[in-house]
């Protein structure tokens, strides 16, 4: 069975390379075995239905032939369509609260990386049921604001046992796994001892359930030599770079992320202009995490610096119980557009393809041909209205390789 999706007021799909923020109006959508098979303005969908893989249109030999009684038309009546959500960072296998740690920042209180201590002894102390029913809790969130694809890292136990706990329960929710032992340096650990057992054993037992290996290089977390031996570790077990840096600080986490050959570095809230150009020589993402900003009363990053000199940008909702604990991509793209002086098709472009390439993916982030059907029907006839409307739940119907993941 194929799906048309028809009556689209207003389509997003990332695929024109040379301009990457256009829509196209009045649109339709072809999906065939769970893969985009064509898009285009709707006065071509007949065409592009009728067409056999005889080369008489995008719809190509690989999408098959697809005959008129097995299309199941949906019209979406003047709604916009844009890509699934990918949320490139996140921290969503954790117990307890810290509610009153934002209380506390929003009289003034600085935000230090220090309160991650109190999550790890909340999640040691849960059951995995409890952890698992919190992470669907969580994932069932996510999928309602129109996220398809996400990451998920682990850094809330610290032990080695605990760590590949949370690694391999993240692993029953997605694909995109992060080990993140190098989260912050347990109360009464040794420094040196700590930091080789991230090396070692800590990364051996999680090894088997993750896709790459992140590290806090930020002060109150990990230095600069720290980092680069614990990524370096990461690399030569198979793992790919991430990097948590420039969050509170200038400091080296971008260059070492560009060294390092890093698919992407999150926060760069503090840059120099050497960082902004090392990035822009590279590709490795600066994944922006406006959230942070807004939940712990830091300056924002400067995306329109980073647009301008060439740099590939992600968002993500970095979704965590300390510093952001919200899991809402629509709020991220508002922010940016807001507090980032990002345009709303920027915004939605980095909430999508810029997340998909911060973890090296080309299956996702768009709606070209051969894409996965990943898509969010907005009850809105245009994603401007993602910023225009904020805190509004615009997500009419979400939809992954085809299939309906959530509708409200």
């Amino acid at each position: 069975m194929a799906t048309l999706l028809t009556g689209i007021g207003e389509l997003t799909t990332n695929a024109d390379a040379a301009a990457r923020t256009a829509t196209i109006g009045d649109a339709a959508l072809l999906i065939t075995d769970g893969r985009v098979a064509w898009a285009g303005p709707a006065s071509d969908a007949e065409t592009a239905v009728a067409a056999r893989d005889s080369g008489l249109s995008s719809l190509s030999r690989a999408s098959g032939a697809v005959s008129r009684s097995e299309i199941e038309v949906i019209d979406v009546d003047g709604r916009a369509v844009i890509p699934g959500f990918v949320d490139s960072h996140t921290h969503l296998v954790f117990a307890g609260d810290r509610a009153d740690e934002f209380e506390a920042r929003m009289t003034g209180v600085p935000y230090a990386a220090g309160g991650i201590r109190r999550t790890v002894a909340a999640t040691r102390a849960a059951t995995d049921d409890e952890l698992r029913t919190h992470l669907a809790a969580l994932v069932a969130e996510l999928h309602a604001q129109g996220t398809t694809t996400f990451e998920v890292k682990t850094g809330y136990d610290l032990t080695a046992a605990g760590e590949e706990r949370l690694a391999r329960l993240a692993a029953e929710i997605t694909d995109e796994v992060t080990y993140l032992g190098a989260h912050v340096v347990p109360e009464g650990a040794e420094r040196e001892a700590y930091v080789d057992i991230v090396c070692t054993g800590m990364l051996a037992a999680a090894r088997p359930h993750v896709r790459w290996i992140d590290v806090f290089c930020e002060r109150g977390a990990f230095t600069e030599a720290e980092s680069e031996r614990i990524l370096r570790a990461g690399v030569a077990a198979g793992l790919g770079v991430r990097v948590h840096g420039n969050q509170l600080g200038e400091g080296p986490g971008v260059q070492l992320a560009v060294r390092l050959g890093a698919a992407s570095v999150d926060h760069c809230t503090h840059l120099t202009d050497a960082d902004i150009a090392a990035l822009a020589g590279s590709d490795t993402v600066a994944t922006l995490l406006p959230g942070v900003e807004f939940s712990t009363r830091q300056p924002y990053p400067d995306a329109r610096r980073l647009i301008d000199a060439g740099v590939t940008v992600a968002l993500a909702s970095d979704c965590n119980p300390g510093s952001c604990f919200t899991s809402s991509m629509p709020l991220m793209i508002a922010l940016a557009v807001r507090e980032m002086g990002m345009t709303v098709g920027e915004a939605v472009w980095a909430a999508t393809a810029g997340g998909a390439r911060a973890l090296r993916r080309d299956d996702i982030g768009h709606l070209g041909v051969g894409a996965r059907a990943d898509l969010v029907v907005l009850d809105a006839p245009s994603r401007r209205h993602l910023a225009y409307r904020p805190g509004v739940p615009l997500v009419e119907r979400v939809y992954r390789g085809g299939e309906v993941l959530s509708r409200r």
